[in-house]
This record gives C-alpha cells, sequence and structure tokens, in this order.
C-alpha cells in the first residue's frame, strides 16, 4: 500500500454487492501496513449484528482513543455492513471520526452507500466494487475445482455464475454444496443445493399460461416451488428473467408483463399471500393479450 509522507491515509468507504472481495480488501490492507501487530492495531465489527449507538460510544470509542502499537501511524476499525447502523449510530460515529481522526481510520463497508449519511461519505474515500466479471469467477472456480478434483463441467460453471450473479463467496459455496452430494456436479444438484427451480420449468409454466391452460399452468408452478423449498420473491425474481426468453409473445407484450411482476413483488414484500399472488400474477399472463 502506498501513504502520503506523512504515513496516512484517509477514512474509506467500500461500497459494493456481496461477494465482491470488500473485507478481504480490508483485511489485506491491514495486514501489509502492520504484519504481526495486526490483532493488536485492527477491529473488526459486523455493524449488523451490533447496530446500535452504544456500540459506536463503546467498543468503538475505546478502540479510537488509544494509540497504536508498533510503528504504525494509526489503528484502522472496520465496520461491515455499515448500512445496517441506525440514524443516531451513524450521528455517533460521525463525531468520533472526527475526534480520533490522529489516532484512528475507519474502513466502513456497504452494500448501499445512500444508507449512509452525507456527513460521514463525506468524511471518506469512496470505493465503488463491481460484480465480478465472468471470466474471473469462471477461472477461479475452474482453480479450485481442478485442485479439490471437483468432476464439474465448463457449462455447469456457467450456470453457477449465472445463480451466483458475480457473487465469488456465494459461488464457491454452491460448488463445494454440490460437490459434496454427488460424484460429478451437475446442473440438477446446483440448482437443487441453491434453492431455485431450473430455467425451463420456470419457462414451461409461463407458456402454458400464455397459451391459457391456466389451471396446470398454476398446478406445475406451485409443485416446483414446493419441491425446491423457494419464497414467493424467488420464484418473482425467476419469472422477471424467464418473460425475456419467451417466444410466443411479442417484446410489447413482454414489458406490459416485466410491469407486472415488479407490480407483484412489491404485493408480496409488503406482506401480501404469495400463493394468492402467484396464482394471479399467472392469471395476468393469460389475460394480456
Amino acid at each position: 500500500m502506498a501513504f502520503t509522507k506523512n504515513e496516512g491515509m484517509p477514512h474509506l468507504l467500500f461500497a459494493g454487492p456481496a461477494g465482491t472481495g470488500k473485507t478481504t480488501c480490508a483485511l489485506a490492507l491491514a495486514n501489509d501496513l502492520y504484519g504481526d501487530n495486526m490483532k493488536q492495531n485492527f477491529l473488526e465489527l459486523n455493524a449488523s449484528d451490533e447496530r446500535g449507538i452504544d456500540t459506536v460510544r463503546v467498543k468503538v470509542k475505546d478502540f479510537a482513543r488509544s494509540r497504536a502499537l508498533g510503528k504504525a501511524p494509526f489503528k484502522i476499525i472496520f465496520l461491515g455492513e455499515s448500512d445496517a447502523l441506525t440514524k443516531d449510530a451513524q450521528q455517533a460515529l460521525r463525531r468520533t471520526m472526527e475526534k480520533y481522526t490522529n489516532s484512528c481510520r475507519f474502513i466502513l463497508d456497504c452494500n448501499y452507500p445512500s444508507k449512509i449519511i452525507d456527513p460521514i461519505q463525506s468524511r471518506c474515500v469512496l470505493f465503488r466494487f463491481e460484480s465480478l466479471k465472468k471470466d474471473d469467477v469462471l477461472k477461479h472456480l475452474r482453480i479450485i475445482s481442478d485442485k479439490e478434483n471437483v468432476n464439474v463441467s465448463d457449462k455447469v460453471l456457467a450456470e453457477i455464475f449465472e445463480i451466483s450473479k458475480g457473487d465469488l463467496r456465494k459461488a464457491i459455496n454452491v460448488l463445494q454444496s454440490s460437490s459434496v452430494l454427488g460424484d460429478k456436479v451437475t446442473n440438477e444438484l446446483v440448482y437443487e443445493v441453491a434453492s431455485m427451480a431450473h430455467p425451463k420449468e420456470i419457462r414451461e409454466c409461463l407458456e402454458l399460461a400464455v397459451k391459457g391452460d391456466f389451471v396446470k399452468a398454476r398446478d406445475l408452478l406451485f409443485d416446483t416451488i414446493i419441491s425446491h423449498g423457494m419464497s414467493g420473491l424467488d420464484v418473482i425474481k425467476q419469472i422477471q428473467k424467464e418473460i425475456i426468453t419467451l417466444d410466443n409473445i411479442s417484446a410489447k407484450t413482454k414489458i406490459r408483463l416485466i410491469g407486472l411482476v415488479g407490480e407483484f413483488e412489491f404485493r408480496i414484500v409488503e406482506g401480501s399471500d404469495e400463493f394468492v399472488q402467484l396464482e394471479s400474477l399467472l392469471a395476468q399472463f393469460f389475460k394480456i393479450e
């Protein structure tokens, strides 16, 4: 890591999707800076577990007010999932960052930087982490599978990437769990481990609904939900993805259906019964033309 002439660095805000290396980056930075003294000079807290103002007033403040050990110019406090901090806690953190800037630096990790109050954002240098690219994820999964002697094809690894959506941590977990269930990792095992329906199952339900066979489409969808242990939101997201692949409806109809999916997702999030809303959504596919 490069430092300025006075061996300083600003407070940092790492923002981006899960599984893109934000925590790893912070740990690597601290290890490079402190070496053997990392344990004494680096404090890691998960704000989603300890999100109240007392955490900032007690744990954070007590650690920040003491001097760093060894040759390190300052200590580092890493707050994982800092967007889970309450507004009161963030206000207290703002004052702590300002008061103890000579002895401590903060690294804040979050998925949604908009949930961090402006005074904290203005005190930090923002680094945005993107979802990992497909080639990078596949390369890493192939290295792991070769070293662990996992029998998996490139096509299945591509399916794992689609499920993980650039989250390397999730991709590795799916690969590991799938490898335990069989001698060879297959698409069926991958979707079973991820508790997701195979795309062709959802597509078949939608095609039946568009053709007007509502009862059969509903029964097939509910059987799929039960067999895979899926939630209503999981199904909604897969339906939205498969609408684009339907061949027997126009582009204009697909746009209207995607709009309906957004409406029904909102209803489920607000607490409506999942099965009733999914059944109603399928009915809209028959009525859409």
